[in-house]
């Protein structure tokens, strides 16, 4: 973990001095030597970095680092459910909106399928119903008409 940790801090340091020192005989050289070093297994590079700067860092620093975390653990709440508050009204208008306005289109599906227009079905129209007799044709007709004709 210490190794990871030193890694991140020269990769940032890494980002800003490329841009100035890139130009620098050996730069990319002695780059390449730095992350061995810190690699390495005999030289232990990235626990010397850790236990002589950036752990006597965190631990004077780390009241400071609790507070803002707990700073922003308390602001990222109040974000996510102001947030979520507002998706949800935003889902209940929208289905709201769409149910109102398709309520209309509903009503003209639904109206096209009326009994009325279901009797005005034509003996052509007819559908073929399988019988114990083998197919047979007859019209359609709604419930409770029991075979009656106009």
């Amino acid at each position: 973990m210490m190794y990871w940790i030193v890694f991140a801090f020269f990769t940032t340091a890494e980002t800003l001095t490329d841009i100035v020192l890139s130009w620098f005989p050996f730069y990319f050289e002695l780059k390449i030597a730095f992350v061995i070093w810190l690699l390495s297994p005999y030289t232990k590079g990235s626990s010397v970095l850790y236990r002589k700067f950036v752990h006597p860092t965190l631990s004077n620093k780390e009241k400071e680092i609790d507070e803002y975390i707990t700073q922003a653990r308390d602001k990222s709440y109040e974000t996510m459910m102001r947030v979520g508050k507002r998706g949800l009204n935003l889902a209940a208008n929208a289905a709201v909106t769409a149910a109102a306005k398709g309520q209309g289109v509903l009503s003209e599906k639904l109206r096209s399928f009326s009994m009325q227009d279901l009797t005005l079905i034509r003996d052509e129209d007819a559908l073929p119903l399988q019988g114990p007799d083998g197919p047979q044709t007859q019209p359609w007709q709604p419930p409770g008409h029991h075979g009656l004709r106009r």
